[in-house]
This record gives C-alpha cells, sequence and structure tokens, in this order.
C-alpha cells in the first residue's frame, strides 16, 4: 500500500465522532472541510455554508452524512477568512455585512473548488448541495457551471438575476412553509417561473409546518414533531443526487 500513488489529502481516518469525519485544508487562496466515503468514490458534492460560516457544526454534519452516502464531501470556505454573521450581531448591519460576501460572487472560490476536487480528488461527477446563503449559491452555479450536474438549493433563491430561470443542471428547491426569510408567494413565484422557462428537470418542494434551517438542523436538536419532515428533505437530496450523478 506504501508505494500506490499519494493519497488524495481528503483521506480520512477511521475517526466516526459527530463532526469529526473530515479534516481542514489548504485550497489555494480559501480552506476547506473535506470528508471522503469509506470506500473510493468519483462522485463529490460541494457544500455550501449558510450565513453562520464553513465552520458551523449543522453544515459539517450534511457533508459527513453525504460522506456516509459514497460521495466525497468539500464545503469550502467561500468568505474567505472574513467574518460570519453571528446570531449575537445587529441585523440592521446585515446588508452591510453581505455587501463584499454575496453568494453570486463566487466563481474564483468555486473553480479552485472544481480543480480540487478534478485533479487532487479524481472526481468525475460533481454537485452541490447549499443551506440558506448556500442554497442562493447552489442556485447560482446551477446557472453558471454545467460541469456541476445537480444542485439541491435549500431555503434559498436568487431574487436580482433576470436568467434566474434557465438553470442549466437539475436542481431540487426545498423551503419550509413557514420560513420567515423567504416567504410562500416567492416560492410560488419562482415555481410558476421555472415551468415557463426552464429546459432542465427542477423540483420545488415545500415542507408544512417547518421554518428556515430546518433540513441542517444538529441531531441533538430535533424535535419528535420535526423529525419526519427533516428525515424525509434529507433523503429528497440524497435521491435528488443520486438521480443525475
Amino acid at each position: 500500500m506504501a508505494n500506490e500513488a499519494k493519497p488524495c489529502p481528503c483521506d480520512i481516518g477511521d475517526r466516526m465522532e459527530y463532526g469529526g469525519l473530515g479534516q481542514e485544508v489548504q485550497l489555494e487562496h480559501t480552506k476547506a472541510y473535506v470528508v471522503k466515503p469509506s470506500t473510493a468514490s468519483d462522485k463529490a458534492i460541494i457544500v455550501i455554508q449558510d450565513i453562520y460560516g464553513w465552520q458551523l457544526p449543522n453544515t459539517r454534519y450534511m457533508a459527513d452524512m453525504l460522506a456516509a452516502n459514497g460521495y466525497i464531501a468539500v464545503c469550502p470556505d467561500f468568505y474567505v477568512g472574513k467574518e460570519p454573521w453571528s446570531p449575537s450581531h445587529d441585523w440592521s448591519k446585515f446588508q452591510e455585512w453581505l455587501e463584499d460576501k454575496k453568494p453570486t460572487n463566487i466563481n474564483k472560490e468555486v473553480d479552485v473548488v472544481l480543480r480540487f476536487l478534478k485533479e487532487q480528488c479524481g472526481a468525475k461527477h460533481i454537485g452541490a448541495v447549499g443551506f440558506c446563503w448556500g442554497g442562493v449559491a447552489t442556485h447560482y452555479l446551477a446557472l453558471q457551471y454545467a460541469e456541476v450536474k445537480a444542485g439541491v438549493s435549500v431555503y434559498g433563491i436568487i431574487r436580482e438575476r433576470e436568467d434566474r430561470y434557465e438553470l442549466k443542471s437539475p436542481t431540487l428547491f426545498i423551503f419550509g412553509e413557514k420560513d420567515e426569510v423567504i416567504p410562500l408567494d416567492q416560492v410560488s413565484a419562482l415555481e410558476a417561473k421555472l415551468k415557463e422557462k426552464c429546459t432542465v428537470d427542477y423540483q420545488v418542494k415545500i415542507f408544512p409546518g417547518q421554518t428556515h434551517g430546518f433540513v441542517h438542523r444538529k441531531r441533538e436538536d430535533i424535535n419528535p414533531t420535526d423529525k419526519p419532515s427533516i428525515q424525509m428533505s434529507r433523503t429528497d437530496m440524497l435521491n435528488w443526487l443520486n438521480k443525475y450523478m
């Protein structure tokens, strides 16, 4: 074994604790949390953070889950070292904070991650999953990167681009019915416009009673009432990726 080709930096040990399945690696000008499945795979998912940043345990847990289902998962720091949002921050300053962290201004980082996955991890099929800010970013990738073969945008919509319905790759959009960040009228408008303009497969799914952030809730924060919806949303995510990758 020692004489075989040098392993991908995303090779992992056999630690199984929550949040400890992968490791942080330097990817050119940014960093990423990378976790590999237990058996070799040429399928990879770019896991895109929410406003709380790439080190949030919730998001890393989703990367771990994807790896447990056979995908190389990479969760890059799309804020490139800038401070993520914090629940203690003043929400009146949110737009100001967002100014240099637009989810539609990530091409440089995406290109770095794609190079890493293809050249160092041997990925031949690449998808994207993103939450909140990352849901918007995933929607953006579906418009810009035909090589990203499937996307799951979780509570995120691009609102400002004219071409936002012209998806290049099959995309599943997941929303919560009680999401205060994305009201249902915006979800309905998205679905209507996709039906009119989109030429690839898509699905818009709304989970009754669910609020923003439900899909990537930490396991210790999942109550029995919400558990079926959370499990179903994750199953839908995996089924979508499996279907198109």
